[in-house]
């Protein structure tokens, strides 16, 4: 079964969201911070194709601090975070970062080209028909959602919706 997201769910769950917890789906600067170490769970590992179609595996990238992040082409708090992570890869992915995507509705044929256009420096992979991927870190009811990994392979931080951008930069620098 493909898990497919339509704008109209997301609005549903951000607007769900906002009633329940007050949280809405726009930046915020109340967002949880990095877990300490006792509370952290190991990340689920997995395996899945890059663009290029070969086969790449999470606990490949044991030991450097894993920003990963289910996306797709179409969602537009995406397309706000895509350049901060291209910025992240670049600025800090000589002391460790690897920013991984993870596109969750579209082929290997959409994901490329789109890739190339947004000038992605960092791993993207398919994971469309993967619900066991999203289901392992989620459950994920509406995206983007980014975790936070430690180079020990353990979750640190989960941010359902945009998030901020000092957010995020400030929870990786604290795990490098």
């Amino acid at each position: 079964m493909t898990r497919r997201f339509s704008p109209i769910l997301l609005t549903g769950v951000a607007l769900l969201a906002e009633i329940t917890t007050g949280c809405s789906s726009g930046p915020t600067t109340t967002i949880a911070a990095v877990k300490p170490e006792k509370d952290r769970k190991p990340a689920p590992d997995f395996s899945l194709k890059d663009a290029n179609g070969a086969t790449v595996k999470l606990s490949d990238y044991k030991g450097k601090v894993v920003l990963l992040d289910f996306w797709a082409t179409w969602c537009g708090p995406c397309k706000i975070e895509i350049p901060w992570f291209i910025e992240f890869q670049r600025k800090y992915g000589k002391d460790g970062l690897q920013v991984v995507g993870v596109s969750v509705d579209d082929t290997i044929d959409k994901l490329k080209p789109y890739v190339a256009q947004m000038k992605m420096n960092y791993l993207v992979l398919q994971g469309l028909d993967h619900d066991d991927v999203q289901d392992a870190f989620g459950p994920i009811f509406g995206i983007p959602v980014t975790v936070l990994i430690s180079r020990d392979g353990r979750m640190c931080t989960k941010h359902t919706g945009l998030s901020s951008k000092d957010a995020f930069e400030n929870e990786i620098k604290s795990l490098l």
